[in-house]
Formats: C-alpha cells, structure tokens, sequence
C-alpha cells in the first residue's frame, strides 16, 4: 500500500479469504472482536440507520464512529429479489480517519455482514443460551443459514440441526452444504416440528410481513430464541406471547423498538441491551426454566467491528488492494489545477 492509497476487498477476494482461512473460524475470532466492542459500547456516536423504503425493499446506511475512526454500511432488503435473479441483501462499507475525514479501508459486505450476523448471533447465545444447548432449530434456511450454523458450533459446539423452510429446495441447499462439514441435520416437516427439543432456536425469515413462524405453543422452557430475520417496520416472525413471558435482549432499543419483534409493544416494554450483559452491567440468563430472545436488527457497531477485522487480517496480503479514491492536488486550496487545460507552446 502508498501513502494515499484506500485499502479495498472486492468480492472475489473476500470469497478467497473466507474460503482459505474457514469461516468457521474467522465467526469464532470475530465473536471475540465483537465482544471487545461490545465492552466499550458507550463510547461509539450511535443512531438508528437511516432507511429508504420502496415496495420493492429498503436501502440503509448505517454509520457509527468511536472518536478514532468512522464506519458506515450500506445495504438493502429486497425480499422478492430471488423470484428474479438477485441476492435478498447486498453490502458494501466504508472506514475513514476522523481526524481529516479521508476514507482508509473499502469493503464489500454482503458476504462479510453474513460472518458479522452470525458472530453476533452466537456472542447473544454464548451469553443467554443454556451452557448444555446442544441441538438448534432453523427456521429460514436462506443465505444466512450455513453462516449461522457454523457460528453455533465455533462459539457454542452445536452440530445437531432441525430445519424447516417453506421452500424445499433451500433446505435441500442447506443440507446438500453443512452435512459434508459434519453436521447432523433433521429436515422437520413444520416450524412445530423443527423445534422440538431444541435449545436455541434461530429464525430467519426476509417477508416483509407481520408474520407468526413461531408460535407461543411451540416453545418450551429454558429455550433460547434468536429473531434475526431481515427486520423494518411492519415485519415480524414471532408470536407476540412469547416476548411477553420472555426476557428481551436487543442492539439499541431506539432502533429495535422499530423495526425489530417488539415494535408491536410501546416504549414501556422492557428491555435488556445485550452490550450490558457482555460488559457485566446487566443479567443474561438467570434460571434454567427461563425464556431468552435476542431480537436482533443488526447494528452499525457490529458492522464497524467487521470492517475493522478483515482490515486487520488482510492488510499487506494478496486479499487486499488499493484504490486511488482521494483527490490530492499538490496546493490544497487548487483543485482546478488536477484538471487545468494543458498549455501546449506555440
């Protein structure tokens, strides 16, 4: 790298590092990263993303910044996108100094925020979930599933999957993907039925609808819960009664409490942020019989987190390019002079 070059990962590069060094432990590094950020919370510039909607979808960016460095995502949530050819989500983002404002680091992230959701997800569960879990329950077997799983069994050492999925060749993918990884993997005929025994049970659905895909009956004491589909407002997966005997654990209220499971809920409903837990603020799990949710929506600081990992873990290797994105013309004050006329004499 130059002085003045921007660090970039483009997709083929990112592809290759998840490839060669594992997800599953790059999940398991990037849980203790997120841990470590998660400790030091208060003092990240925090806000709710900012999101378009469309009928089609939401487009957001996400941005944080902790006083040294500044980060932000861009992403969208298209749901319809696979009926036509297109990922659901895709993502790239962005680091920059803040003492001058330069960008220092590009990355995609639509295969990247796949690592971060799950590491988030298993650093909820490490710190909520029964110590003895040992049996997870998808309901979703998208994009994010085999993310998910491989998280699980780096963090917690689940490898015992039930699955259910309204599309039956995504569970076909899913299996047809993780059992040569070694896990043991029950295709369930209903949500009802992949929950059974389950310790933790992951939903991750993308339908922008307020829709019921676990049901209160179906959940048994000392379950853990993690709701981590695609969130915005008016898009739900659990049933309502769950949350009202659960105990809730989210990113930043001010955005959960739009677009995450409890927007049904108003402002009084109580609340755990997941950062106190991690900090030893706060209780997690405090009774084997006891009901956990983490309604997660995804925050900007898990994504500064993730940006700020593969940086660190790619800088001087083949993974890593530059761009020339920053304009420097030798006088700061003449910008014109980078695209002045050539004199030719005459």
């Amino acid at each position: 790298m130059t002085g003045n070059g921007v660090a970039f990962v483009d997709v083929p590069s990112m592809s290759r590092w998840i490839a060669e060094q594992g997800a599953e432990r790059i999940i398991g590094e990037m849980v203790t990263a997120l841990e470590a950020d998660f400790r030091r919370w208060p003092q990240f510039d925090k806000s709710p993303r900012h999101a378009v909607h469309t009928r089609e979808g939401v487009m957001e960016l996400m941005p944080t910044s902790d006083g040294d460095e500044y980060g932000f995502k861009y992403v969208n949530g298209h749901p319809k996108n696979p009926l036509r050819g297109f990922q659901t989500v895709t993502a790239f983002g962005v680091l920059a100094q803040v003492h001058n404002g330069y960008p220092t680091f590009v990355a995609e992230m639509t295969l990247l925020t796949a690592l971060r959701t799950a590491a988030t997800s298993a650093m909820a569960a490490k710190w909520l979930a029964r110590a003895d879990s040992s049996t997870m329950a998808m309901i979703g077997t998208g994009s994010q599933a085999e993310f998910q799983a491989l998280g699980f069994r780096a963090v917690l050492g689940i490898d015992r999957l039930r699955v259910w999925d309204t599309d039956p060749e995504a569970m076909r993918k899913l299996v047809r993907n993780l059992e040569p990884l070694g896990f043991d993997i029950t295709v369930a005929t209903s949500a009802a039925d992949a929950v059974l025994g389950a310790d933790v049970i992951t939903t991750c659905t993308a339908d922008k609808t307020n829709a019921t895909v676990l049901r209160d009956a179906d959940v048994a004491p000392g379950v853990h819960i993690n709701a981590i589909g695609g969130d915005c407002p008016g898009k739900t997966e659990l049933d309502q009664a769950i949350l009202e005997r659960a105990s809730v654990f989210v990113e930043y209220p001010e955005q959960t409490r739009v677009e995450g499971e409890i927007q049904a809920f108003g402002p009084e409903f109580p609340v755990t942020e997941l950062w106190q837990v991690v900090a030893g603020e706060a209780l997690g799990r405090t009774a084997v019989e006891q009901v956990t949710v983490f309604d997660s929506v995804g925050f900007a600081i898990e994504d500064f987190t993730a940006l700020r990992f593969v940086r660190d873990a790619v800088r001087g290797t083949s993974y890593e390019a530059e761009l020339d994105l920053v304009a420097e013309p030798a006088d700061p004050k003449d910008l014109f002079a980078m695209v002045a006329p050539v004199l030719v004499a005459r």
